[in-house]
């Protein structure tokens, strides 16, 4: 769901590379090809992919992480670069199939993978079982200083507060303008804007009270932050969902069943403890893989 630097920036930058990369990666053997976006969760979620698609089928695997962005992920798979990554269910709908959010979140997932497969081709698995949605997190000691639950709560106090937000935040439908329409915030400034992996320190060290995060993020169990709930339903849903190629899974339908078994495996918690594994403790994603995929039986 991150992109990194100007969401139009990177926008163009990854089309050219997604010629380049089209254009100069060879074909790939006679493999299943895992592919994944630019940040920890997305190597952890092609790491457990790409595990349980070997030792379910027995078929070689080979792992393309850290492709860049949702357009670039999108462009590899379309041109069979790439076999099968995790996309979210809402930034599918937003980002690529350029539909408004609206429904509930089977509602959002039946229409992407209605889509996916008449547009693209694509098949839209089960959802892994949790949602990854932007979220707007604040300091613990600030919970309890005013006593907040809601975003909604916030209307009283954010002329007196500072924003900081990701620049994909600040350029998407469903990100920044929306939001503070939505819930008639005036900040005290106007949002500053820098990398997602700044985000959170810069809340720590109280340069801003608030910022847009994910729901699965690892740092805000390990720093004692806190989630607002999304009291007035503003952020679309976003399914965790294997996306995968129609033509591989003719090949390879043992593939399928695989992908399937994954089906609500994974709770929120759980992404967010492997996160905080990955991102806090630096422990690789395969080992952290393999201990979750043990404790699941799978």
């Amino acid at each position: 769901m991150k992109l990194s630097g100007s969401f139009v920036g990177v926008a163009l930058t990854g089309l050219i590379f997604v010629s380049l990369f089209v254009a100069c990666s060879p074909p790939h053997p006679d493999a299943v090809v895992v592919g994944s976006k630019n940040f920890a969760e997305q190597e952890i979620l092609g790491e457990l992919l790409a595990q349980h698609i070997h030792a379910a089928t027995g078929l070689p695997v080979e792992r393309r992480f850290y492709l860049g962005g949702t357009y670039i992920a999108q462009q590899a798979i379309l041109a069979g670069r790439i076999d099968v990554y995790v996309e979210y269910t809402g930034t599918a709908l937003e980002a690529i199939l350029k539909q408004p959010a609206r429904g509930s979140p089977d509602e959002t997932y039946q229409r992407v993978k209605a889509e996916y497969a008449q547009r693209y081709d694509l098949v839209v698995m089960p959802p892994l079982g949790f949602e990854d949605s932007f979220a707007i997190v604040i300091r613990g000691e600030d919970v309890q200083r005013y006593h907040l639950q809601n975003i909604s709560q916030l209307a009283s106090i954010a002329p007196h507060w500072r924003p900081g937000f990701g620049y994909e935040f600040m350029e998407r439908k469903d990100g920044y303008r929306g939001f503070v329409q939505t819930y008639h915030l005036h900040f005290a400034s106007a949002p500053r804007i820098m990398d997602l992996g700044l985000l959170y320190r810069a809340l720590i060290s109280h340069q801003v009270d608030l910022v847009a995060g994910n729901s699965t993020d690892g740092m805000i169990e390990a720093y004692h932050l806190v989630v607002l709930q999304d009291d007035r339903h503003y952020f679309p849903p976003y399914q965790a969902v294997p996306i995968a190629r129609q033509q591989m899974l003719r090949r390879y339908p043992a593939v399928h069943k695989a992908l399937e078994e994954l089906a609500g495996k994974i709770s929120t918690d759980e992404m967010r403890e492997m996160n905080y594994e990955v991102v806090a403790k630096h422990r690789s994603a395969r080992e952290v893989v393999e201990e979750f995929r043990k404790s699941k039986g799978l």
